[in-house]
Parts: structure tokens; sequence; C-alpha cells
């Protein structure tokens, strides 16, 4: 027995901050950004607005799209770093809304491989037939957590939502092969420092603007490579397949010449890689669901194709997956 996507959802919000309207506020231009990163346009959340809100929408497209009810759902994971609050859980606030009665809810925290860190678990739940069915989310409202004072981060990150419902299929189907990934000793490269117990919320935390992400650019893009290169051969290899065999690429979209390095060094180049990133920026855990959501309105990939997932993250984490669609 193993798991299975069987339908994708995904949304954003309506309103776009392009390079332009970026220019206005901090000292960058639209060359630069597209020159850097490729990113045109990110989505943006309107103040006050609830993660889970978003990531409700993008899970009723998903359960739509399986033509699952929400009653029959085992299991709510919902990867995020932007949680609707501390607590509860923003996978708590999604079943109560989608009136999932039956599942259990919780949040993965692993940064931008939030969503492959939850496909595992709910993979490894059914296969342990605890479950047969699961909701797995990838939210984020970054927006809320950037420095518009920072044109090194300000500029990367964007809000949307993606979803997937997994269901118990044959073994050489779905999700073929994972291997997730993570060294706590990179903590430094991508965090924000509070407000948490190391760095409680006080005055000097928000005059000090420590609740806005931080990031080293230039060394988390060498891990960045690195390390989701070394990880796409381990599953690949794992499954018993090659780079050829493969239908599609759907990559963590966080900077498109991070995407072009991997994809050389893979040998996985034009039609085959899925890009995004220019509409909506860095979605973090929603990324990767989001980006294979539209991949699947588009046509990019068919029934039985090979596609390839991977993702990078603060923690460090990392990780890949290959699924038989």
């Amino acid at each position: 027995m193993g798991s299975k996507i069987v339908g994708l959802g995904m949304h954003a919000p309506h309103k776009k901050r392009s390079n332009y309207d970026l220019e206005k506020i901090v000292d960058t231009t639209d060359g630069w950004i597209v020159e850097r990163t490729g990113i045109k346009n990110r989505r943006v959340s309107e103040p006050g607005a609830a993660n889970s809100d978003m990531a409700l929408v993008a899970s009723q497209k998903a359960l739509a799209d399986a033509g699952v009810r929400a009653e029959e759902l085992d299991i709510i994971l919902v990867g995020t770093a932007s949680p609707d609050m501390v607590l509860p859980s923003t996978a708590c606030f999604l079943q109560a809304k989608l009136g999932a009665s039956n599942a259990w809810a919780m949040d993965v925290v692993a940064a931008c491989s939030g969503f492959l860190y939850s496909l595992s678990v709910a993979d490894s739940q059914i296969r342990a037939g605890r479950a047969k069915k699961a909701l797995v989310v990838g939210s984020e409202i970054l927006s809320a957590l950037l420095d518009y004072t920072d044109r090194s981060t300000c500029i990367l990150f964007g809000d949307g939502a993606g979803a997937a419902v997994v269901a118990e299929c044959d073994n050489n189907e779905g999700l073929l092969a994972c291997h997730l990934q993570s060294d706590g000793n990179l903590w430094d490269l991508i965090h924000i420092p509070g407000p948490g117990t190391i760095n409680p919320l006080t005055p000097d935390l928000i005059s000090n603007r420590m609740m806005y992400l931080r990031m080293a650019g230039n060394e988390t893009f060498k891990h960045a490579v690195t390390k989701m290169c070394d990880v796409c051969h381990k599953v690949v290899a794992e499954a018993g397949y090659s780079f050829d065999d493969l239908a599609l690429f759907v990559p963590h979209q966080a900077n498109e010449r991070i995407i072009s390095a991997i994809g050389k060094r893979l040998g996985i180049t034009g039609d085959r890689v899925f890009i995004n990133l220019d509409q909506y920026g860095n979605t973090s855990a929603a990324s990767i669901p989001l980006a294979l959501a539209e991949a699947k309105i588009q046509g990019r990939f068919r029934s039985g194709d090979l596609v390839l997932l991977v993702a990078f993250g603060s923690g460090l984490t990392w990780g890949a997956a290959l699924l038989r669609m």
C-alpha cells in the first residue's frame, strides 16, 4: 500500500505587488530584481487576513478536484511558517472551516520544505494503515513577516496557498520515493529572531525589528543548490529511474538562478522545468503545491507521468519526492 495525490488546488490573494511598486518604498529597481531573482510580481494579502482562509480556498479546490468530501479526511497537515496564531495550529482552524470533523490536524514547521515534510508524514500514516485520505497544505502570508526597509528580503517573498488530497493506492503508483534532511547548525542563514522564548516580545525586540525575516543570501544560495541536487539524486536513484525519465521537475520557487543551476547540474532543462515564481515570488511552504496545482491546470503532466519535487528552507531543511501522477 502506498499514497497518491488525487486532487490539487491553489489560491493566491488578488492584490499584486510588482517590482515597480517596490521601487517606491525601497532602494531597488525592476531590472535589479529580475536579473538577480527572476521575480516580477508577488501576491500580497490584505492586512489582518487569516492564513487559514487562504488555505481553505486552496483546500476546497483540491477536495473538489479529488471528488472527496471534507468528512472523509483522516488527517489535515498544514506546512506554514506564518500561522494564524502561535496557538492553536492553523490546521485546526482549517479543520473547523472545512467541517472535517473526522480528521486530526497539526501544523508542520519546516519553512520552505513544509509541504514535502507534510507529504511524507501523510504518506507514512497511510502506509501504516492509520489513514486512508489526508489533506496536505502549504500556505503562507509572508508579507506580514517582511521588513520593507531590507531590500535583500522584501523583494523575494509573496503570499499563497496550495493543497493536495492524498489517498491510498498501490505501491507502484503515487509517492515512489521521498528523502528529507536538515542541519540545525545552519539555522542562522534564514530565521526570524522573535518573538519566542529566546527573544520574548519586548519594546527592544520591536525597535530592533527582530520580528522580521532575516537571510544571508549568498551563503544560502550555495547550500540550496548543492543540497537540492544531492537529495534529487537520492530519490531518483532509490526509485530506480534516471532524470531522463522525468516528465516534469517542480523545484521550490525561490530564485530563478538557483532553479537554473540545479536544472543544469541534473540535466533537466527547458519545458521539463516548471517555473512560476515570476508571478508569485517565493511563497515558502506554499511554493511547491501552488506550482504543482498550476502545472496541472496548464496540462504540464499527465496521469502516469513521473514528477520530481524538491525544496530547501530555513532550519536548514531540505527534501525531495518522486511521484507518479
